[in-house]
């Protein structure tokens, strides 16, 4: 008896988003901003993938192309090996139930104007849903699923910490039972003792629901903790992905090994002397280099022969489906260090 591999709950296949650029006369005609360029990677049920990379590298846009919000230039997603750009309306109704996004800002993704109660009611009312016992009935049960009390119902969200509105934001989010999660730098502006807060109560939920979470933040050690698998972005493109232990403890390509470099250690005489310092300013996405974008800043460059920086610059380096480096010479950053 021969068993079919299931597919990953979502994927995305060479996703690009490309905006329109200024330039020219009235602002027309410029180089087209490279947003997000040919990204590739996937969600497994109940599991979690980080996004990590640099702010501009198009994390929040690859969320946002996910969630529908932004419609891509090429390339596909898919939702249980369904093609998502060919749903109908009502079949992309469905797809907004099992997919839901908790914002970066939780201030400015909640009306001011709207109580809590309502706020977290809204998606129900969208999707025509009539819960048993009735809506406020389940949005209290939501309210006490994220550590909100009965009494925050009718209150508005000026009058919460930015902890408490974020909660809110996961509150909603949770509304119509999502199979996924997109989580938009949720816990970056959070104090530190609240983000802990916060990502213990995504994994608490995802131990008792089974949701799955795609997880987009800077904050490497906030990744390290809470994921399974990481997409390391970089100028619109995945430089690396694979299992985060992998990742973390084994980086491959030169720009995830300057970006844990980075993190702070507990110990400064153990971070001494293990910084990757990246020369140069961030190329901007409207004239990204040719060739392996990240060849302009990478510190691998300077042991490279003619011949061999001459394929950095003419060969794009090919994009890992699933895991590992796009580099050239992975090898040779990993035996430099």
């Amino acid at each position: 008896m021969t068993t079919t591999e299931q597919p990953p709950l979502l994927e995305a296949r060479g996703l690009t988003k490309h905006f329109r650029g200024r330039g020219g006369l009235l602002g027309r005609g410029g180089a087209p901003v490279k947003a997000v360029d040919g990204v590739s990677f996937s969600v497994g049920a109940g599991q979690t993938l980080g996004i990590v990379g640099e702010s501009g590298c198009g994390k929040s846009t690859t969320g946002r192309l996910l969630m529908r919000l932004l419609e891509p230039t090429s390339g596909t997603v898919l939702l249980d090996g369904r093609d998502v750009g060919s749903l109908n309306r009502a079949e992309a109704q469905e797809y907004r139930r099992q997919v839901q996004m908790v914002f970066q800002n939780p201030a400015s993704s909640l009306n001011p104007r709207q109580t809590v109660g309502a706020a977290i009611a809204a998606p129900l009312h969208a999707q025509g849903i009539e819960p048993p016992g009735g809506v406020k009935t389940r949005v209290r049960e939501l309210m006490d699923r994220v550590g909100l009390r009965p009494d925050h119902y009718n209150r508005f969200p000026h009058e919460f910490s930015g902890g408490q509105k974020q909660r809110v934001g996961i509150a909603r989010a949770l509304a119509l039972e999502p199979r996924l999660i997109i989580c938009d730098e949720p816990v970056s502006a959070l104090d530190v003792s609240v983000q802990a807060q916060v990502v213990n109560l995504l994994q608490d939920i995802q131990a008792d629901t089974g949701v799955a979470y795609l997880f987009i933040a800077h904050d490497l050690s906030v990744v390290r903790h809470f994921a399974d698998r990481v997409a390391v972005m970089y100028l619109g493109k995945v430089m690396e992905s694979g299992a985060t232990r992998d990742v973390f403890d084994h980086p491959r390509h030169p720009y995830t090994r300057a970006l844990l470099s980075a993190v702070p250690q507990p110990d400064p005489d153990a971070d001494r002397g293990r910084r990757i310092r990246l020369t140069g300013d961030l190329p901007t996405p409207a004239n990204p280099p040719s060739g392996c974008v990240f060849r302009t800043r990478c510190p691998l460059r300077p042991t490279l022969g003619e011949a061999e920086q001459a394929r950095c610059a003419g060969e794009i380096p090919p994009v890992p489906d699933d895991e590992g480096p796009a580099c050239h010479f992975a090898d040779r950053a990993v035996a430099a260090h």
